[in-house]
């Protein structure tokens, strides 16, 4: 009893191990089948969240975003203005230093002159401290310490408040000659952000670290209405601006990297967007932004340094949510996949997984010997193939003539791919239409008036900044200018070679005389420039060639008809356009030539013909005081453009230029809800397409492309070729036929040599008889 109890565990055992040696492990078409399953059943809900109703917002997310593009910009302006105003007064300052001394009078008046952006200069002796000179606004001295002159933080701007309450910047630099007292220039100046229409109800401020508003522009128009509705509305967005003026000073005091709202775009500051109240409808949206360098890279400036924030606020009707009803949609839409993937996975199993199964098992039957009962034989593919040559090499292992004619080999017409392509074909009826044809969007979106104001507002802060920039410039080179001389020329152009260090819009400089030759120069080779009072300082140049040439010029004292000249870069003038948000920026002059763009364009390439070209024409129309800036909605075809042309106006060189900055954008770019869902419906639909080309790619190259190539292995086996050694290469359902027939073969080949060895046997026995 023990002794056969043993036993039986003995060959139960090992039934047991060889059949755990025969069943495949992970892989064969069991996995992709499973992981199909699962992802159709994860884009199916996916698909029923993102084709449903979108998040509850009461202002569209494009319209948030644009405002803190808006503060972005305005930060940058300001950042760039009070550089400016730093750099200019030590400039000159040093060059004052190193020539001759001049009496204090004669400092502030050039000074004025050429620069027209100090509400009031002031030059005071520092031994006696005695006021030497001054113009414009008192300037307050208590303020004045050691601090402020000596140790590492000495002659850094610094913020003062007046008697008045108003807040000024105060920018120092010193006045050292030789056998003299040493002098200290003073020049304060308002902490205002750029004198631009910002529209009904828009407003701009500066912020001080502590929440405090410096500075503030927009009010002032919103205070000419009459209505008492909107002057209540005026105080609330009064109440609206310091509160959230609080926010933002709070939230930019955090690093830009570990802030939670970094600028997007490559903003290197902080920046971000905040929500304010409700009053009649609107609701108070606001953008912020800190001061910061000009790139990540670039130490801060000194303006950085001050921690002051632009704020843009604007009130904005409460979006009414349009999406009522879309549940059922996405549910729609969700089990539609569910459905057609069901059916995909039911034509694989059905096609493939199945007969791949029934073949492991016959052909295990087969190796074991089991030769009594026939193969049941799939009906299609790959798998009909080898079940043929598995029930024509029983015949021949059970001798019952399994040659060709006791099992005919079959005709086969679908392979193991038509499956395939039937399950893509079924996925793709749901892919297709989801991302080509569901949620399409046309002419008639409705795009917020907001983003058109916001688009016209934006364009014309860019050609305000842009107008600074060359007035700037020019006036550069009139201080340059007037520390000339006469004497050597290789003064001249060391001089030249430091003012074009000092100024990297510049690509070259040299000295013109009246007979148009050049007598000194630094930089790239100069161009021609023609003398004339009637020809304007800040020029362009260059048809035919390929970039524009833009130059300034400014007078040399002393020199008659001679002309200190500035090659300007193109590439400055480019990356004062690149802006976030705005999309195609460039600047045309008064023939609609295009002599600047943020994203590359070709010199003095033309607009094209149609509401561009009118858009810059009105723009340039004379109304009231001058041209203004245009905003337009167009809609041509399918496409949806924002469109803005703001044309160069106020005071400085560049008044007369006729320059036009000119945007346009691609409403699809806008985050609004027509075209949050159609990128949704695309995104679902290559979801799907992806899913199809992992899990039947998976199929292909597992199982489809080895059980071809096992079918024609096994036909050959049954055709006679007892030679070739069948080697399983995965542990799958596939490989475990390939060792079930390797086993057949070499029982075929052993059946082969028994036949010849009784046959052999027989043979002398019949010759002796």
């Amino acid at each position: 009893m023990t002794s056969s109890n043993a036993a039986y565990r003995v060959r139960g055992g090992r039934r047991r191990s060889r059949r755990r040696a025969d069943m495949p492990l992970l892989g064969g078409i069991r996995p992709p089948i499973a992981v199909l399953c699962v992802l159709i059943l994860g884009l199916a809900g996916l698909t029923a969240k993102v084709l449903g109703p979108g998040k509850d917002t009461v202002v569209p997310e494009a319209v948030l975003s644009s405002q803190q593009y808006f503060a972005e910009d305005g930060a940058i302006a300001l950042r760039a203005s009070i550089d400016e105003r730093i750099t200019d007064l030590q400039r000159t300052a040093t060059a004052l230093s190193a020539g001759s001394p001049v009496k204090p009078e004669r400092i502030l008046s050039d000074l004025g002159r050429t620069y027209q952006k100090w509400t009031g200069t002031t030059v005071v002796d520092l031994e006696s401290g005695d006021v030497l000179a001054a113009r414009g606004e008192t300037i307050p001295l208590s303020w004045l310490d050691k601090d402020v002159l000596l140790g590492k933080q000495a002659l850094t701007p610094r913020m003062v408040r007046l008697e008045t309450g108003d807040v000024r910047l105060m920018t120092m630099a010193v006045l050292d000659w030789p056998g003299r007292p040493q002098q200290l220039l003073l020049a304060s100046s308002s902490l205002s952000v750029p004198p631009i229409n910002l529209g009904p109800f828009r407003t701009m401020s500066v912020v001080a670290e502590n929440g405090e508003i410096l500075g503030t522009a927009g009010f002032e128009q919103a205070e000419a209405l009459n209505s008492d509705q909107e002057r209540q509305e005026l105080t609330f967005l009064h109440k609206q601006m310091t509160r959230l003026a609080d926010q933002a000073a709070v939230r930019t005091e955090e690093h830009p990297v570990r802030a939670k709202e970094p600028g997007s775009r490559g903003y290197p500051g902080v920046s971000g967007t905040l929500l304010g109240g409700e009053y009649n409808g609107r609701i108070a949206t606001a953008g912020y932004a800190s001061l910061a360098s000009s790139n990540p890279e670039n130490k801060p400036s000194q303006a950085a340094g001050l921690g002051l924030t632009v704020v843009a606020l604007l009130p904005v009707v409460e979006q009414k949510t349009s999406d009522q009803g879309r549940e059922l949609y996405g549910l729609a839409a969700a089990g539609v996949l569910v459905l057609l993937g069901l059916l995909a996975v039911t034509v694989l199993w059905a096609t493939v997984q199945r007969p791949l199964l029934r073949l492991f098992l016959e052909s295990r039957r087969l190796a074991r010997g089991d030769l009594t009962r026939p193969v049941t034989v799939p009906r299609w593919g790959e798998a009909a193939r080898i079940g043929t040559a598995l029930e024509r090499l029983r015949r021949q292992l059970a001798g019952d003539g399994g040659g060709s004619d006791g099992a005919p080999r079959r005709r086969i017409l679908v392979g193991g791919r038509g499956p395939l392509v039937v399950t893509a074909a079924l996925l793709l009826l749901w892919c297709v239409p989801v991302g080509l044809l569901l949620n399409r969007t046309d002419d008639s979106v409705s795009v917020p008036a907001t983003m058109v104001n916001d688009q016209r507002d934006r364009t014309d802060l860019i050609a305000d900044r842009l107008r600074r920039a060359l007035n700037e410039a020019q006036a550069d080179l009139v201080s340059t200018a007037s520390l000339i001389g006469e004497e050597n020329p290789e003064d001249t152009n060391r001089l030249l070679d430091e003012a074009l260090l000092k100024h990297p819009r510049y690509r070259a400089l040299y000295v013109v005389d009246a007979a148009g030759g050049i007598s000194a120069k630094a930089g790239t080779d100069p161009h021609d420039w023609s003398g004339g009072k009637d020809l304007p300082p800040v020029r362009v140049s260059g048809q035919g060639g390929k970039e524009p040439i833009v130059q300034a010029g400014a007078p040399v004292p002393g020199r008659k008809g001679g002309t200190l000249v500035g090659e300007i870069r193109v590439e400055f003038l480019d990356s004062l356009l690149a802006r976030p948000g705005l999309g195609d920026v460039r600047v045309v002059d008064s023939a609609g030539q295009t002599v600047a763009a943020g994203n590359g364009f070709l010199a003095f390439e033309e607009l094209p013909e149609g509401p561009l070209t009118d858009l810059v024409r009105a723009a340039n129309l004379s109304v009231g005081a001058g041209p203004v800036e245009n905003g337009l909605l167009i809609r041509e075809g399918n496409k949806v453009t924002v469109a803005a042309a703001a044309p160069f106006s106020g005071g400085g060189v560049t008044a007369d230029l006729g320059w036009t900055v000119v945007s346009r954008q691609d409403a699809s770019r806008f985050q609004i809800a027509p075209y949050e869902r159609e990128d949704r419906s695309v995104l679902a639909g290559m979801l799907g397409l992806a899913a199809i080309i992992f899990c039947l790619g998976w199929v292909y190259l597992v199982v489809v492309r080895p059980l071809r190539a096992l079918a024609g292995s096994a036909e050959k086996l049954v055709d006679g070729d007892l030679k070739t050694v069948l080697y399983p290469r995965y542990q799958d359902e596939v490989g475990a036929v390939v060792r079930s027939l390797e086993l057949l073969r070499q029982q075929a080949q052993a059946h082969r040599h028994n036949q010849a060895r009784r046959s052999a046997e027989t043979r002398p026995g019949v010759g002796g008889r």
